[in-house]
């Protein structure tokens, strides 16, 4: 007699309930690939540690087709998004770790750059398309692309990948490396804004520079950190300091309480505290120029006033990716694709599950077990943002 095994057997010759507590103890606890061997073997349990390795990396498809599928519903049903980055070694070579989300998804993924062509191209999710449209030329103006290769790069156009892409811009005889970034970002902008993807979507960033896509929000933390960190030399700025710090807390309150009841009266009151604060000349040269800087992102910085609902920190993308740093300082860099691609797949799903709500263990035992009483994450994603 012949028995077919369990589909949650196939492929493993280890349970679902053991290959979900060794996901679960490395990816939600942080635990050493090491001692998740000798806890199991303390159990009575004969495994090695090759084989808790690809437990932990190998046979993850359908995960990572999951992941993949968290960030283009997030884009879909979302308005705002917070994005950040952090340090992430891979095969003893320096590499970044980018996260994005909000109140419904979180989503990471480790590449070699943290460019702005990255981020764009991380938007695309999953996506390998560039195209010409009315939003890649609007970026492209706003880049100072000359004439010349922007009258070339008229029309409406499709190209299927990279290599088709690049073979464009080679015929319309674009090949200064400047002219071909500022192409090549906005085709990109082009595909993000092609695909579901609402068109007014808010990207929060601490500042850095890669993330200033779409319409671009700043980090209230983040700036008035830059009046913060002065180091006054008399007891005359450093009372100028406090001063103005006061202003800028008290100006962040009245702008959190505007959120709450927005007000055309107040907008036009807060414009003007804004004005009043960051134009001041103060007795501290480092200060003015401190003062002068964060005027300049005032559109940046008040797009809550159009925008009620966009968040005024970034502590939220602070809160996420300090997981990932945690992780990153107890087990140090990947060494293998598999093994990066499973550490950013299982963090997206985690995190996604605990903003929905969900047990992280209870979904791993329902998709290693095929019980499928859980509904994908996609789906769950889109019924949270459609509740008032």
């Amino acid at each position: 007699m012949i028995g077919r095994l369990p589909q949650a057997l196939q492929g493993s010759h280890f349970g679902p309930r053991l290959r979900s507590s060794i996901l679960y103890q490395d990816y939600h606890q942080h635990v050493t690939q090491p001692l998740i061997v000798a806890y199991l073997e303390e159990l009575g349990i004969e495994i090695s540690v090759g084989q808790v390795k690809r437990i932990l990396t190998e046979g993850k498809a359908p995960f990572h087709e999951e992941k993949d599928s968290i960030l283009r519903m997030g884009l879909a049903v979302s308005r705002d998004v917070n994005v950040d980055d952090t340090a992430a070694r891979h095969r003893g070579q320096n590499g970044y770790c980018t996260y994005i989300g909000n109140e419904f998804f979180a989503w990471f993924a480790s590449t070699e750059s943290k460019s702005r062509h990255n981020f764009l191209n991380l938007l695309r999710a999953g996506h390998t398309d560039y195209v010409l449209n009315d939003g890649a030329r609007e970026y492209m103006t706003r880049q100072k692309l000359p004439k010349v290769p922007l009258r070339l790069l008229a029309g409406a156009h499709t190209f299927v990948d990279t290599k088709q892409w690049e073979a464009h811009l080679q015929g319309l005889g674009i090949t200064r490396a400047r002219h071909m970034q500022i192409a090549t970002e906005g085709a990109l902008l082009g595909s993000v804004l092609n695909h579901e993807i609402a068109p007014d979507l808010v990207v929060l960033s601490d500042d850095a520079g890669q993330f200033n896509v779409l319409h671009h929000a700043l980090c209230w933390i983040h700036a008035e950190r830059t009046i913060h960190t002065l180091l006054p030399f008399s007891a005359e700025q450093r009372a100028a300091v406090e001063i103005v710090r006061g202003q800028i807390w008290e100006l962040y309150q009245d702008l959190k309480a505007y959120q709450c009841a927005p007000c055309p009266r107040q907008k036009v009151q807060l414009q003007a505290r804004f004005d009043d604060i960051f134009t001041a000349k103060t007795c501290f040269q480092t200060l003015n120029l401190a003062l002068r800087r964060l005027q300049q992102n005032k559109a940046e910085l008040l797009l809550v006033l159009e925008r009620p609902e966009v968040p005024l920190h970034n502590n939220g993308s602070e809160r996420e990716i300090r997981d990932y740093v945690k992780k990153r300082k107890i087990s140090a860099s990947t060494r293998s694709e598999a093994g990066r691609r499973a550490r950013d797949t299982f963090v997206s799903l985690k995190k996604t599950c605990r903003k929905l709500g969900l047990s992280f263990w209870h979904y791993l035992q329902d998709r290693l077990t095929h019980g499928n009483t859980i509904p994908p994450l996609p789906h769950l994603i889109r019924s949270a943002a459609q509740v008032p």
